[in-house]
């Protein structure tokens, strides 16, 4: 991954609100778009897991979409909701803007080894 926070060319949103779609992960749906960040260098999206994570959103960098679905309204991730569920915990939206705490998710996922290809 070279940046975490970017989405891969042939997957940049283009203007298409991804809010309300599933996101999907190779061990199942870990729940919906709440909010999406399209700032260039800060791209990520905030998840709604519902009773998943005990009603928690989680921060989901845009770097490890692997793909979307329009028609479908799906997001696709490169891991695992174990995985997503051990990231660093999302608590308010402030959060969004703390550089430190973008520092501590970038480096959690960065460190994971790299998702198979499919």
């Amino acid at each position: 991954m070279n940046n975490i926070w970017t989405y891969a060319p042939d997957l940049e949103p283009q203007g298409t609100p991804l809010t309300g779609f599933d996101v999907e992960t190779a061990t199942g749906t870990i729940g919906q778009v709440e909010r999406q960040m399209d700032q260039p260098g800060l791209q990520h999206l905030i998840v709604d897991t519902g009773v998943w994570v005990f009603g928690k959103s989680v921060l989901i960098p845009a770097g490890i979409v692997t793909g979307i679905d329009r028609a479908a309204k799906v997001v696709t991730v490169a891991r695992t909701k174990e995985e997503i569920k051990a990231a660093p915990r999302f608590t308010v939206d402030s959060e969004t803007a703390d550089l430190g705490y973008l520092a501590e998710v970038g480096s959690y996922y960065g460190r994971l080894p790299a998702p198979a290809r499919v």
